[in-house]
């Protein structure tokens, strides 16, 4: 008795539990044996009272013992082992206490009750924390007994140890039924376990560090957390970010210049022989479709990452087609004519696959569902219907005080769909919820929007605004975006560039407009249309291309203006230059470390 985890275990799975893991029995990021071996000549050091008060940085915001700390644990888990165990020795800060790291070991040794005895002796934990903490290591230890077949020992476990704790009922009693398993294979999946050994081991001592507090446990790899928190904080601060090159430099500040905003037309699309109304790239980038006053749609093919060619063109409807939706894979297209027949064509073959039509339904809109096997049509009977391909009616939503469906949306999970109509309202229906809610506009909605990740959408609206909605519900307010030109027609803005961090919309004064998501910031006005731009779409792969559609008969491809790239790259260039001159000394970027604020948006 007494033995832990080694309890009635036959001899050669003793030896086997016991033996140190590959690790050094220490995770990663931690002093491994022989660089503890290698300080021991001296008493291991302790944090002084002086080392808890004393502040460092020009705004006195850091605490020396924490900065020191998080820089030794850096140094550890980059292999540097020795460079840590000499840092302790010089600062006289220790990244953990002998009983941590007693704890440590005793948990990648499989040393359940000299662990829970180190737990004790741990430090200053509440009640709550304690029995948490302890009710993982008891649960490693029960799944342990089990995948060695000590079923005794695992019962004896979970009768005298983990029930008395009082906690968890639910957890304690699927871990009583996990007795029952056939096999070690069934166990592991059951459990949603790793199996007795390091992996699973070191996977509790994760667990474990998110329980205790970080004065006692480090977090695991907390400076990089740091730096990368201060790097998204610049890049969220850069109005203008829109590079797909993640790598920031941690030398200097973070900045873009406006070249990164795509603001020259690179080709101009004349195949359309009346107004081009809407147009959208599908969701590989590799494909724009477009629709006309003229009856048709048209394919459009991308080349070389900044110009299109024609690739078909659709012809088959009765009237303007007004709106186009693309399948979850890019290999189909619904087309919609203006308050008529919906159309389903093969990209590759540019043929007609299906007419999809109901009496004095009148469709306007149509919009996938993720599966790529149903799709929704909504129109003038204010009803929207769910399709199968093969033209099933399979589902459909009526109620007397819808309105006629204007414009249809579905996420990319497939859990909202939104509608809108030429009036105020945005309804939202939680269609795992079955539920659903109406956000209420103070002016008539001319189109709908939804972000690639689900999460927002964008209205635009008669008196020259354009709102963002959450799909949660959980903005109050619409953050607004203003300064283009509409009050007649129907305008469709989009989401575009890396991460989705612009707003970009068409206008009644040929312009396209720019904005960035998050500030609200106008960024571009970009004119070459000579009528009203009617609709932009923003390639989802290329943040650095989008098209516009305007009353011009044509079709614009916008991409970077390199002339500016590279006049701006050389002022940039000069100025971290005369930067470097001037302060010989590396800035203090740890002063901006400090947690991200959560965003809405």
């Amino acid at each position: 008795m007494g033995r832990d985890s080694d309890f009635g275990l036959p001899p050669s799975k003793r030896l086997k539990l016991s033996k140190p893991c590959p690790r050094d029995l220490l995770l990663e990021g931690f002093p491994t044996a022989a660089a503890i071996g290698a300080g021991s000549g001296a008493p291991m050091a302790r944090d002084s009272p002086a080392h808890e008060v004393e502040m460092l940085g020009s705004r006195g915001q850091i605490r020396k013992v924490e900065f020191v700390r998080i820089i030794t644990q850096a140094l550890f888990s980059l292999g540097y082992q020795q460079a840590g165990v000499v840092l302790e020795q010089e600062s006289g800060i220790v990244l953990q206490s002998p009983v941590v790291t007693e704890f440590r070991q005793n948990i990648l040794a499989g040393q359940w009750d000299k662990s829970l005895a180190a737990l004790y002796r741990i430090g200053p934990i509440d009640e709550e924390t304690f029995k948490s903490t302890s009710f993982l290591i008891l649960q490693q230890k029960f799944l342990e007994f089990l995948d060695f077949g000590e079923t005794a020992a695992a019962l004896k476990t979970l009768r005298t140890e983990i029930s008395t704790l009082g906690i968890n009922t639910q957890r304690v009693h699927q871990l009583a039924s996990f007795i029952m398993c056939p096999s070690r294979d069934v166990l592991v999946e059951k459990a949603d376990w790793r199996g007795a050994g390091e992996d699973s081991r070191i996977h509790l001592l994760e667990e474990l560090q998110e329980l205790l507090p970080p004065s006692i446990m480090v977090p695991e790899k907390r400076l990089e957390h740091l730096v990368e928190q201060a790097l998204d904080l610049q890049r969220d601060g850069c109005v203008f970010h829109n590079s797909l090159d993640n790598a920031l430099s941690l030398y200097t500040d973070h900045r873009c210049t406006r070249d990164q905003i795509p603001s020259k037309t690179i080709q101009v699309l004349e195949a359309h022989e009346d107004e081009v109304w809407f147009l959208q790239f599908s969701h590989d980038g590799h494909h724009l479709a477009s629709t006309s006053k003229d009856c048709t749609a048209i394919i459009w093919e991308v080349v070389d990452d900044e110009s299109v060619i024609l690739k078909h063109t659709l012809t088959g409807h009765q009237k303007p087609v007004s709106f186009v939706s693309w399948s979850p894979d890019s290999t189909m297209l619904l087309t919609s004519g203006n308050e008529e027949v919906v159309k389903l064509w093969d990209i590759c073959t540019g043929t007609c696959k299906h007419t999809y039509d109901k009496p004095s339904s009148c469709f306007t809109s149509c919009a996938w569902f993720p599966d790529g096997h149903h799709f929704v049509l909504g129109g003038r009977d204010k009803c929207i219907y769910m399709w199968d391909l093969e033209g099933r009616e399979v589902q459909s939503w009526k109620a007397a005080c819808m309105p006629g469906i204007h414009d249809l949306a579905v996420t990319v999970n497939g859990s909202h769909m939104v509608s809108t109509c030429a009036q105020k309202e945005i309804r939202i229906y939680n269609l795992e919820e079955k539920s659903e809610y109406v956000i209420k506009e103070a002016k008539p909605i001319t189109s709908l929007s939804v972000s690639e990740d689900g999460k927002y959408l964008l209205v635009n609206l008669v008196n020259e605004e354009i709102h963002l909605w959450d799909i949660a519900a959980k903005l109050k307010s619409p953050l607004k975006y203003r300064g283009h030109r509409q009050r007649r027609y129907m305008i469709r803005s989009c989401f575009g560039g890396y991460d989705q961090a612009f707003v970009a919309s068409g206008s009644e004064d040929s312009q396209i407009y720019i904005w960035n998501r998050r500030s609200g910031d106008l960024l571009e006005v970009l004119p070459g249309h000579s009528g009203t731009v009617n609709s932009v779409s923003w390639n989802p792969i290329n943040p650095h291309m989008f098209a516009s559609a305007s009353d011009d008969h044509t079709i614009r491809i916008w991409g970077l203006n390199r002339m500016q790239q590279r006049s701006s790259r050389t002022a940039h260039l000069s100025f971290t230059a005369i930067d470097h001159l001037a302060n010989e000394q590396p800035h203090d970027i740890l002063e901006n470390l400090r947690p991200i604020q959560p965003e809405m948006v």
